[in-house]
């Protein structure tokens, strides 16, 4: 694959938020998505809290340059001190320092709700599952981040579900860590899943492309039959039921939150440590899979000013449409699913980006490449640091949905930053207390080591929803 092509899938996996978006070029027209894609983005508008996607703090930040200020929460401080060095993680945000933005006040700096919950919830809950040791309290490190005159001033941000063509095409490169038999068997595996996934992923595409109508219901139970054998799903259902709740919500908290600016954070997570407990300190969507039976008593413990039925029927819809435009390649409409040869190679003409997520699940366990694992999620890293710093990125953001996620990019030539351990007061306010001499490092921090994927803390890596 050329420099081309990898520039092309790169920026490809990223979604732009600009107020005026720019006319897709003709190629991309032919796209049969193309139209349904346009009328999701207008419904997604038109909720009660849609003129976020557009508009709000973060973006107002980006856009305006200058000086940004951004928290990140350490369990390691007393490490990372000691080597002067910081490292970023992998997740929803490829290989950057994972933040959430700081709004500077006259008493002091306000954290968005996002990074409020992780301080003050999600955080302590991760020490006391590691057993509340005095060297693993969560610390908040306050960045103050100044951006180029250079730095890009649109709003493109990285959309993990678009990933699966990346990985598909990393994989092809780095296949001969694993030993023939390996190839063999990881290949059977993913094509014996996709498979047996037939009905929900047949279902989804006469949805997506022919407008099927299908009781809400019904799809629901396709999908939580596919969940274990297609892990991928667990991210996708995930990320529609958390921007429906994010969109939809007209709860006293959500309205206040918008009203300043942000998404309404609280929704998903307490969907994930209160009423999904099983979740809590682990982070590992492959597993999400909330209750079909009393899908109304679920959404309601959440929050009460959803509709459940509404819920479910936009949830079929969403959720199709993203398997479509994300799991299936680009242009491709996949039919006469009982005709198809059930081989790798073929496979991947149709399903490529579906193949890709699955083979980056199954990697971290399989065979001996575990051993190996860090270097492809690395690779990863060094292939989006290269596009990030072509766009003179400096702060990427999970533009999954603008949760408020935000990075730092630790390639950045020009980086220029300074750091400070920071004290919450009463209000809830951060003040920087101790400038820290930390160095930001373009090496990612081992998957073994990082909060969400194992209770081992060797690193500060900072809570990530995938």
């Amino acid at each position: 694959m050329d420099v081309r092509d990898a520039y092309e899938q790169w920026a490809d996996a990223h979604a732009f938020f600009d107020t005026a978006p720019i006319p897709a070029p003709a190629p991309h027209r032919g796209d049969p998505l193309a139209e349904q894609t346009g009328q999701w983005e207008r419904r997604l508008a038109e909720t009660p809290n849609g003129h976020l996607l557009r508009g709000n703090a973060l973006f107002d930040a980006l856009r305006g340059g200058g000086t940004l200020h951004l928290l990140h929460v350490t369990h390691a401080l007393e490490r990372i001190t000691e080597h002067g060095v910081l490292h970023p993680s992998g997740g929803c945000l490829v290989g950057s320092v994972y933040c959430a933005p700081l709004t500077p006040t006259d008493s002091g700096l306000r954290m968005h709700n996002l990074g409020a919950y992780i301080l003050d919830r999600e955080a302590p809950a991760f020490v006391a599952r590691s057993g509340g040791a005095p060297d693993r309290t969560p610390t908040p490190l306050v960045f103050e981040l100044r951006l180029p005159e250079q730095a890009y001033r649109g709003l493109a941000g990285i959309d993990y579900l678009r990933l699966g063509g990346i990985h598909l095409q990393i994989y092809s490169r780095l296949e001969y860590l694993l030993s023939k038999a390996e190839r063999h068997r990881l290949r059977e595996s993913v094509v014996s899943r996709t498979k047996n996934c037939t009905a929900l992923l047949s279902m989804a595409a006469a949805i997506a492309y022919e407008g099927a109508r299908v009781p809400p219901g019904f799809f629901l139970r396709l999908l939580d039959d596919a969940l274990p054998r297609l892990p991928i799903l667990g991210y996708v259902y995930f990320e529609a039921l958390a921007e429906y709740l994010m969109l939809h919500s007209t709860a006293p908290r959500t309205v206040r939150l918008a009203a300043a600016g942000e998404f309404d954070n609280w929704l998903y997570k307490e969907m994930l440590f209160t009423t999904l407990p099983h979740t809590a300190g682990r982070f590992d969507l492959a597993t999400f899979r909330p209750p079909t039976g009393d899908f109304d008593a679920f959404l309601a413990r959440i929050d009460s000013t959803v509709d459940p039925a509404h819920a479910r029927a936009y949830l079929t819809e969403r959720i199709s449409h993203l398997i479509a435009a994300r799991l299936f390649t680009r242009g491709q409409i996949p039919g006469a699913w009982h005709h198809r040869r059930w081989e790798f190679d073929s496979l991947t003409a149709e399903l490529g980006p579906l193949l890709g997520h699955m083979i980056h699940r199954e990697l971290r366990t399989f065979g001996r490449y575990p051993d190996f694992y860090f270097y492809y999620d690395q690779h990863k890293a060094l292939q989006a640091w290269n596009y990030w710093n072509h766009m003179d990125i400096v702060v990427p953001f999970n533009g999954t949905f603008p949760k408020g996620e935000v990075g730092i990019n630790p390639a950045y030539p020009d980086l220029d930053y300074r750091v400070w351990r920071a004290e919450q007061d009463a209000a809830g306010l951060l003040h920087p207390v101790e400038e820290l001499a930390l160095t930001i490092a373009p090496r990612l921090v081992d998957i073994k080591h990082t909060l969400m994927r194992s209770s081992r803390w060797a690193e500060p890596a900072a809570p990530a929803p995938v």
